[in-house]
């Protein structure tokens, strides 16, 4: 799909269900890389994402196949593969969640050679953060003409303190650790839904780990893990991209399985601004029928913070709201991708630095072709031809893809006309 064609304007009705978390699902699918058995992922999403992973982890001597919407993992024979052996450059390259792998092959070969990860353009993503802590546990790096050696003797268990809460360095470390010889202590560990998701995956494996979900982690090393069968839990920021959807366009939506208790700051500023959101037995139901009123200042923060992810698709809502707000970007240094294009729909926005936008709501906005440049930006500008008098075309979509199943179908099912070319 390369386009996304919308004729919006038109109050959203009806439900649908949230796909499973490609944030959560990715560090799982590496976790597998530990295992000598066969691990079978439930309510996996089929994003181009998820296929980058799993053509990585068959190129490291894993077996998968797609059975009725799960994933099985056969990494049995993962050991058996160098981790020198050449992975696919497309896949390491095509998406920033590669880096994970290097926790997890430190744990199950002891070195290896990766590309350095590719992804979006919403800000430089170092990894010092990742080498830094991983030299910690007996880790040696060597840059080459290609990208990154890394090898070890053998991991040890150590102290360790991340100067900001990294999920992707957290992740690396609770994989390489759950082998190491000893114990290891995370301290200012990222806190986000993901990282307990992975630790339940990993317990449920036989990783000795406590902890989870606070700012300390704590990894006894195990010799051994086993595959498990696993559920993924329903993405949050999808579930959030759909409410945004309501609140621009107006409209009565169910949200069936959407992970409310992990929405908690989306939710918030959400009420704050006028939008009825109910906990049901099957979801979230989420009632706009009035003009929201935008809150006078929005931070992007860690986790339980309200979600950096969240900030271009809350800049669409507030664009037509009543008011003004402040948008403090504090995670991306240059994540205001979409602001050229909704102010050709006609929004009132000012870019004051790399960090802030100033946003005065306006009437309505009116449809204009765009180009996505990143995920989530991408996202929020179909969710502004949602709300937009008029045909907005969105080109691009293969940043969408890489993490929504199937944007258009989601939102046809919610009212939404809408389709893709």
């Amino acid at each position: 799909m390369e386009s996304i064609y919308i004729h919006g304007g038109i109050a959203l009705q009806g439900q649908v269900r949230i796909q499973g978390s490609k944030n959560a699902v990715l560090p799982v699918l590496a976790a597998t890389l530990l295992t000598e058995g066969t691990s079978i992922i439930g309510n996996c999403p089929r994003l181009t994402d998820v296929f980058y992973m799993q053509t990585l982890l068959e190129s490291l001597g894993c077996q998968t196949v797609w059975e009725e919407g799960k994933l099985k993992i056969n990494a049995k024979k993962a050991g058996e593969i160098h981790a020198l052996s050449e992975m696919p450059e497309e896949a390491v390259k095509g998406m920033r969640s590669s880096i994970i792998l290097l926790g997890a092959l430190l744990g199950r070969t002891h070195e290896v050679r990766i590309e350095y990860p590719g992804g979006c353009v919403i800000g430089k993503r170092p990894i010092d953060l990742h080498l830094a802590a991983l030299k910690k546990m007996n880790v040696e790096f060597e840059e080459k003409s290609f990208g990154l050696y890394a090898y070890t003797e053998g991991l040890c268990g150590a102290e360790i303190t991340l100067p900001l809460p990294s999920v992707g360095a957290t992740e690396n470390l609770l994989l390489a650790a759950v082998k190491a010889k000893g114990t290891t202590i995370i301290r200012g560990a990222a806190r986000e839904p993901e990282i307990k998701t992975l630790c339940d995956f990993l317990s449920l494996c036989g990783a000795d780990i406590t902890g989870a979900g606070s700012s300390t982690i704590i990894v006894r090393g195990v010799e051994h893990l086993a595959g498990v069968e696993f559920e993924v839990p329903g993405d949050r920021i999808v579930a959030g991209t759909y409410l945004c959807a309501c609140m621009a366009a107006g409209g009565e939506v169910l949200l069936k399985e959407a992970p409310i208790l992990q929405m908690q700051s989306v939710l918030e500023t959400a009420i704050k601004m006028g939008a009825s959101c109910q906990t049901t037995p099957e979801g979230l139901y989420v009632q706009v029928h009035d003009k929201l009123q935008a809150p006078r200042k929005l931070v992007t923060e860690p986790y339980p913070g309200f979600p950096t992810d969240m900030q271009s698709l809350f800049l669409t809502v507030l664009s037509l709201a009543e008011g003004s707000c402040l948008i403090e970007e504090t995670i991306f240094e240059n994540r205001f991708h979409t602001v050229p294009c909704l102010r050709d729909m006609g929004a009132k926005i000012v870019q004051t630095d790399a960090r802030h936008v100033l946003i005065e709501g306006v009437e309505e906005l009116q449809g204009v072709r765009a180009a996505a440049q990143e995920l989530r930006g991408g996202a929020a500008l179909v969710v502004a031809g949602a709300a937009a008098k008029g045909e907005t075309i969105v080109d691009g979509c293969h940043f969408i893809e890489r993490g929504y199943e199937n944007i258009c179908r989601d939102l046809r099912e919610l009212g939404v006309r809408i389709y893709g070319v």
